[in-house]
């Protein structure tokens, strides 16, 4: 797919769209009711919330927040106290949400994919780039802080 931007918006896009088709063509069985899908509603909006506190620590420390692109600045603060990839992690709330929402079990392993294809496509690349970029300073803050949660 030369040409095509690989993001992981378009990655989270793609699982929702996924999902969706599972959920509605094949659902195998209906897990979830009326609360779960409150509950899938909650863990989508608090996705939402970490992506964007997360987003505001790049534009203050006026680095790309774009994957595949050299870094400026080293970010700990914030929710990158808590997780290496807050972004990442408020994707997966988003993509998790919507499959408690939907409630149907073909859907379950969607974001466990994601979160492989998250891995593999950008968080060890970027990880990679940081250790290249901020040596001892990056080595230390990845042993410190958990990739996930």
């Amino acid at each position: 797919m030369k040409g095509f931007p690989d993001l992981p918006p378009l990655w989270m896009a793609l699982g929702l769209g996924v999902a969706w088709v599972l959920a509605t063509y094949l659902p195998l069985v209906r897990l979830f009711g009326p609360v779960w899908q409150a509950a899938g509603i909650l863990l989508a909006v608090a996705g939402t919330g970490l992506i964007l506190w997360s987003a505001l620590w790049f534009w203050r420390k006026r680095t790309t927040i774009e994957p595949h692109h050299a870094p400026a600045a080293l970010i700990v603060e914030g929710p990158y106290k808590i997780s290496r990839n807050p972004i990442y992690l408020g994707m997966l709330a988003i993509l998790t949400g919507a499959v408690v929402w939907l409630g149907a079990l073909s859907a379950v392993p969607v974001p466990f994919a994601f979160a492989a294809i998250l891995t593999r496509r950008f968080i060890e690349p970027e990880e990679a780039a940081l250790r290249r970029h901020f040596g001892p300073a990056a080595q230390a803050y990845l042993a410190r802080t958990r990739r996930w949660v």
